[in-house]
């Protein structure tokens, strides 16, 4: 039974993960750049997004918010302006590949760009499930404390780019700047850890950068 049940799990996987390259793959030919955007709930998912999306100012945007439920962050973001569609998994700890494949025929997909997704707030889960992205973006806030990558090791493992937000609070939660990296360097040699602030807008304009030149090596 155990042995059954092991290979079911797998063929879950290999069908997500199925699905997940086909979407990679269709976007890339429309000219799209896929990010999922993984991140504590109240880490600055949103805000981080809007900031970037500011920065892109030259770019088409799209944003697929992912929550439990509610819809409140999908009003804000097209109150702005920005094309986004919902999508309430109603208790699913995170998005998976045919969800996303299923929602993208929501979208105008009208122009090349770049897509957002915003995955479920939760540090482990959507590590685990590849959606159809070109990059996993983690986004962390000096609130949560600086042993994140300690607890929580696959989702930096995974990343390809981690903003840390809230730095203006580090002093009220001691955060440990040198602990932190110490711990995401152990996981990650190579990935790029920006310092932002999404209430004062500062910060963004590497990070703009780096998703731009990422993008461009991505998208041919």
């Amino acid at each position: 039974m155990a042995d059954k049940e092991i290979d079911v799990i797998q063929n879950i996987y290999d069908e997500n993960d199925k699905i997940a390259l086909e979407t990679k793959d269709n976007m890339g030919k429309r000219g799209v750049f896929v990010v999922n955007v993984m991140g504590a709930p109240g880490a600055g998912k949103t805000s981080s997004i809007i900031s970037l999306i500011k920065g892109l100012a030259d770019e088409k945007v799209y944003v697929i918010e992912g929550d439990i439920e509610s819809d409140i962050d999908t009003v804000k973001l097209k109150e702005l302006g920005i094309e986004t569609i919902q999508i309430n998994t109603n208790g699913a700890c995170h998005l998976d590949a045919p969800t996303i494949k299923k929602s993208l025929t929501d979208l105008s997909l009208d122009k090349p760009g770049i897509l957002f997704i915003e995955n479920i707030g939760n540090l482990v889960c959507p590590a685990e499930f590849q959606i159809g992205e070109h990059i996993k973006m983690l986004i962390c806030s000096a609130a949560e404390g600086s042993d994140k990558p300690y607890k929580y090791p696959l989702a930096f493992e995974k990343a390809d780019i981690i903003l840390l937000t809230k730095g203006d609070l580090k002093s009220f939660v001691d955060f440990d700047d040198e602990f932190f990296l110490k711990g995401i360097r152990a996981l990650n040699k190579t990935v790029p850890v920006f310092e932002v602030n999404a209430k004062i807008g500062q910060g963004f304009e590497a990070a703009v950068a780096w998703i731009s030149t990422r993008k461009n090596s991505a998208i041919k």
